[in-house]
């Protein structure tokens, strides 16, 4: 018994002894493997597969055939970069100037502009328009496009001038206008222009808010130094740049401490807006119009004044004429403008007379409702005739100086049952018409959001004051 057990033993550690010298990576793992995992633990065999760095190494060539030269040159070509940059025309522009300032240097191009019908009508010479070209890394002229907005439809026109292997070639597209949102203050400090200027907002906007709020300020002789102001508009672009101004969407005035709002809204539910001046409801709700933030509208049936802001340089009062040398009542109101100043209608009417009258020299009498009448005198071209009607806002003829005139201006009146009125105070005595109850759920959440567009607008001038 005891000789088996002896026998046994020593195979054991002969096969051991063997395995040791045969793998001993493997057996070192497997003790270390046992050990740590202690007597608790599942026990992992070690593998006895051959050591990967006793494996026999084998080196393998092949040749590889090169790229031909033209393909990488071709393959470099694509990688050419092209520049972009953006310009605005001139009137004084020619072919050679306006290349230049695009930093375009290639003759076959200005050429080109000079000689082609397309682009001279509509790019040299004009004035204002957005251009932008595009060139190779050597600065020659790959593509130029010209945009500018000239319809009224929500449209935009492009000149597109381009590089074709058989030339240059031009056309002309049209596509649509993109509306975009601004938000801009200002306080004022001389005037609302001045204010408007440091606040890089438009002159349009600037007139629309003098229209929004002309039944409730008195912007000839009411601003105050320190009123301030907020508003959110658009601005049309085309291409992503910005090609004209669209309108006034809200804004906010404070005069001498009162704050003023309004708002534009389109009634969309049929036959809900009254119809202003015996114009149709349908009229009235495609148009819109501009309300204050709780609903009720600021259209009113008169405009505050027949020309866009200008200034009043005589009143309603008894004055001395400069040219008969008397004291004598002046039954109107002068604006001083230039000599071709447009001059709209202050409402909806009939032109009752269109012509030569005495010292009014070219004059257009327009018959209202309620026996009201107002005179646009010493006009320099009329634009209507006798019968004609004519609606709120409309052109009707063009400042000048004819008859007794010392220089360009409008007299301007208000007759009810011809009984001479003080114009600047006939158009807040109108009422105006109320927001339809069926508009209103509409119109509440628009005006929340105007609320705060408003807010955000009125913080860009505190921000930019710190």
């Amino acid at each position: 018994m005891i000789n088996s057990l002896l026998c046994a033993r020593n195979a054991l550690l002969t096969f051991a002894s063997q395995t040791l010298k045969q793998h001993p990576k493997r057996v070192t793992s497997a003790i270390a493997a046992l050990l740590l995992g202690g007597g608790g633990g599942a026990f992992a065999l070690a593998s006895y597969a051959p050591d990967a760095s006793e494996l026999p190494v084998r080196e393998v060539l092949e040749s590889v055939q090169a790229l031909p030269l033209n393909v990488a040159s071709d393959a470099l070509d694509v990688q050419a970069f092209k520049l972009f940059r953006s310009e605005v025309t001139r009137s004084s522009d020619t072919a050679d100037t306006l290349l230049k300032r695009l930093g375009v240097d290639d003759e076959a191009a200005a050429s080109f502009l000079r000689a082609d019908a397309t682009a001279r009508q509509v790019l040299l010479g004009r004035s204002g328009r957005n251009v932008t070209a595009e060139t190779s890394e050597h600065n020659s002229l790959l593509k130029l496009s010209a945009r500018w907005s000239a319809d009224s439809d929500g449209n935009f026109k492009r000149l597109v001038v381009e590089k074709t292997p058989q030339g240059f070639q031009s056309r002309i597209e049209s596509a649509p206008l993109s509306a975009s949102t601004r938000l801009a203050s200002g306080t004022i400090q001389t005037s609302l222009f001045a204010a408007t200027d440091d606040a890089k907002i438009p002159d349009s906007i600037a007139t629309q808010v003098t229209e929004i709020f002309s039944g409730d300020i008195d912007f000839h002789r009411s601003l105050r130094k320190g009123d301030r102001f907020s508003v959110v508009y658009e601005t049309l672009e085309g291409d992503g740049e910005p090609l004209r101004t669209g309108r006034v969407l809200s804004v906010e005035f404070v005069n001498g401490g009162k704050t003023f709002q309004a708002m534009w809204f389109q009634d969309p539910v049929a036959g809900s807006t009254p119809a202003a001046d015996g114009a149709s409801a349908a009229d009235s709700r495609s148009k819109g119009g501009y309300y204050t933030l709780d609903g009720q509208s600021l259209r009113r049936a008169y405009l505050a004044s027949p020309v866009e802001f200008s200034r009043i340089t005589s009143g309603f009062k008894m004055r001395f004429h400069p040219l008969l040398h008397v004291w004598k009542a002046h039954q109107g109101v002068d604006y001083a403008a230039p000599t071709g100043t447009a001059v709209r209608s202050v409402g909806d009417g009939v032109v009752d007379f269109a012509g030569v009258q005495n010292g009014y020299g070219n004059v257009i009498i327009l018959q209202h409702r309620n026996n009201y009448k107002t005179v646009y005198a010493h006009l320099s071209r009329i634009n209507v005739h006798k019968g004609e009607s004519v609606s709120q806002g409309q052109n009707i003829g063009a400042v000048g100086a004819t008859g007794w005139a010392t220089g360009p201006h409008l007299h301007f009146e208000y007759r009810i049952n011809n009984v001479y009125h003080d114009p600047l105070t006939i158009a807040r005595e109108n009422n105006t018409v109320p927001l339809s109850a069926s508009a209103k759920p509409a119109f509440a959440r628009l005006a929340s959001e105007n609320r705060v567009a408003l807010s955000a607008a009125a913080t860009l001038q505190q921000t930019s004051a710190q």
